[in-house]
């Protein structure tokens, strides 16, 4: 099992420290998202002081920038931290991309195909000389001059990994990435009898060898020394998947379980701002389908039940402003756990 820690994002400084504690610690990577602060910033940091540890989005907004912008701060991460550096990327949902980000809305899986396209296309131009000339309905790429060129760093090709709840974009990131970045809204049951088959279809129109597709995360770990820290991860976690249990986009999770009805509960409480009240909806059995819960002395047992045979990677500290205190040992542990995933294939050689 390879196993993740996320790095703070509104101190950067703070996002060093923590950089250096979690990989002497053992961990495999580091992780941002994009809510509150930027994702590739705390790289920046980062990778002056860590040697190990991978370091990825998870995820960057794609809809949201232009894939020149993003391919140039990736191939500037991967330079910087000699080939560490993994792009995760995800589409949002509607509302967010036209209302928040202001940018115009379409089909995203197709779209998100041509953004991988022309990212690569882009990669190839700078690190081989291929000549640029990406023409796709979404992205349109043929200008590249010497002077906006960097020079080519002898490095794999920045591994692209997609995020993805819903049949279609599952399919995807198995067709073209390298892998996927499961949302925490998720369950063992959903990625067992949607997720799998939906990979496995999209690896066989690929020709994607399982060992270089890396399954990331689905769901929550909460562990800690003491029951007190993981009963306040407990809760965070209810009030986190209120909000994303009221998003429609995820109702299939939902209808797994037979749960749709609550998934259109919390969508109307929120339509109302209701938002303090939607957490209180949620049982503590609603909780534990997302969950691996358990101090450090559980909490082996739970990731075996929740992510065995399913997901590569975990993360250990998801809830912000609680630090469970996971040992080295334990991290030790959870690593000894087999995976399928290897490596990622380098497709500057394809």
């Amino acid at each position: 099992m390879r196993v993740m820690a996320l790095l703070p994002q509104d101190d950067l400084k703070a996002a060093q420290a923590e950089a250096v504690r979690y990989e002497k610690l053992g961990i495999d990577g580091l992780k941002t998202s994009e809510l509150a602060h930027d994702p590739f910033l705390p790289f920046a940091a980062a990778t002056t002081v860590t040697e190990r540890a991978e370091l990825a989005t998870g995820i960057a907004i794609a809809f949201a920038r232009s894939p020149m912008n993003v391919a140039c701060m990736a191939n500037d991460l991967q330079r910087s931290s000699n080939g560490r550096f993994v792009l995760g990327l995800g589409s949002q949902v509607k509302g967010h991309n036209e209302r928040r980000f202001s940018v115009p809305w379409s089909a995203p899986a197709p779209r998100l195909k041509e953004y991988i396209e022309s990212l690569r296309a882009i990669w190839r131009c700078w690190e081989k000389g291929d000549k640029l000339d990406f023409q796709g309905e979404h992205y349109r790429f043929d200008l590249m001059t010497p002077v906006f060129s960097p020079e080519p760093a002898g490095l794999p090709m920045v591994p692209v990994t997609l995020a993805a709840v819903g049949a279609a974009m599952i399919r995807l990131s198995a067709r073209v990435a390298d892998g996927v970045r499961l949302h925490s809204f998720c369950t063992r049951k959903y990625m067992i009898n949607t997720l799998l088959p939906e990979l496995k279809k999209g690896w066989a129109e690929s020709g994607m060898k399982r060992d270089n597709f890396e399954i990331v995360g689905g769901g929550y770990v909460i562990t800690g020394p003491d029951d007190e820290t993981v009963a306040k991860q407990f809760e965070w976690v209810r009030e986190r998947l209120a909000f994303y249990g009221s998003t429609r986009t995820y109702l299939p999770v939902w209808a797994a379980h037979g749960e749709e009805d609550m998934g259109l509960k919390l969508h109307t409480m929120s339509k109302k701002g209701q938002w303090k009240e939607m957490a209180k909806q949620l049982t503590d059995d609603h909780v534990r389908l997302f969950v691996a819960v358990g101090r450090h002395d559980e909490i082996m047992e739970a990731i075996k039940m929740r992510y065995e045979g399913v997901s590569d990677t975990i993360y250990v500290n998801q809830v912000p402003g609680v630090d469970p205190k996971v040992p080295a040992d334990l991290i030790q542990e959870m690593k000894a756990m087999p995976v399928a995933f290897k490596e990622f294939r380098n497709r500057f050689e394809e």
